[in-house]
């Protein structure tokens, strides 16, 4: 194996660990830190070399990649004076979660302590690291994104760089967290609906992954519309929708389960249709939450 660009790894929970392995496993030589000890004793049978604190971590590497709960943990440890001192001349790659303004106010940080820095958003769980079906995404400087590109196709999968704008990868995590936590909080109340009809939650995994299947190919079809701004939907207009959502709404209750979630939705639903738009389809709530 060629001779890998070195790389350091701050953040050893399971998604870090993840990370830390999968440059192991590439060659390249990985430098670990963690706030808690105690979480590195696989890394470091595997060749991976403990640091004893950040700065030494970061003094390893060309590159760190961070990956902690959120910037507000990846502040408290970059943004100590030997941190930042160490960091200078290198590149940091931030892929904790957190919001765009959070990115921009660190990108401006970075650059304000002569570092380079990179945005990026994990989109597929910890095991899927190192593997064909990982998903990242990347946004920052494309030169600093070109120079590390390499070292980073270590961890798996699809990458995708999203551009200059540091922000843009957390704006899409962002919305497609969006997604995935709205979907399984409407999982987990089907699930007890279902319970006090007494169906069991595998009886019902089977017809829940087939609405799953049901959702890809209308995001691919209302896409390009809704950036047009064309709701029209005559086969399912939000009038039928808000009339489903009352159902379940009724039937909840009547069992003593929390319908709050599914209120709100027919609120938007019914806020849409009393503003005129009734033959519209569900999307058109778009336009009542971040109007054009």
């Amino acid at each position: 194996m060629s001779e890998r660009n070195a790389v350091t790894v701050i953040g050893l929970g399971p998604m870090g660990r993840a990370l830390a392995s999968a440059f192991l496993g590439a060659g390249h030589p990985t430098t670990v830190w963690n706030r808690t000890p105690g979480k590195d004793e696989d890394l470091v049978a595997r060749g991976a070399m403990r640091a004893g604190s950040p700065e030494e971590a970061v003094a390893a590497s060309p590159l760190t990649v961070v990956c902690v709960v959120n910037y507000d943990a990846s502040d408290a440890v970059l943004r100590r004076g030997p941190v930042a001192a160490a960091l200078e001349g290198r590149t940091v790659v931030n892929l904790s979660a957190d919001t765009p303004d959070r990115a921009r106010e660190s990108a401006a940080w970075a650059a304000g302590h002569g570092i380079g820095y990179l945005d990026g958003a994990i989109m597929t769980p910890a095991p899927t690291i190192g593997t064909a079906d990982a998903v990242l995404l990347h946004s920052g400087p494309e030169g600093l994104h070109q120079a590390h590109r390499e070292t980073l196709e270590a961890l798996g999968g699809r990458q995708t760089y999203l551009g200059e704008e540091i922000g843009r990868a957390a704006a899409y995590d962002i919305a497609l967290l969006d997604i995935f936590w709205t979907a399984m909080t409407g999982y987990a109340h089907a699930l007890a609906v279902a319970r006090a009809e007494g169906i069991t939650a595998q009886e019902l995994a089977p017809f829940a992954g087939g609405i799953a299947t049901i959702m890809p190919p209308l995001f691919e079809k209302s896409a390009a519309l809704v950036d047009k701004g064309d709701y029209t939907d005559e086969i399912n207009p939000i009038t039928s929708a808000a009339s489903t959502m009352a159902h379940i709404v009724h039937h909840s209750e009547a069992h003593g389960i929390d319908a709050s979630v599914m209120r709100a939705a027919e609120g938007l639903a019914r806020r849409v249709i009393g503003a005129g738009h009734g033959a519209d389809g569900l999307l058109r709530i778009t336009e009542l939450l971040n109007p054009r």
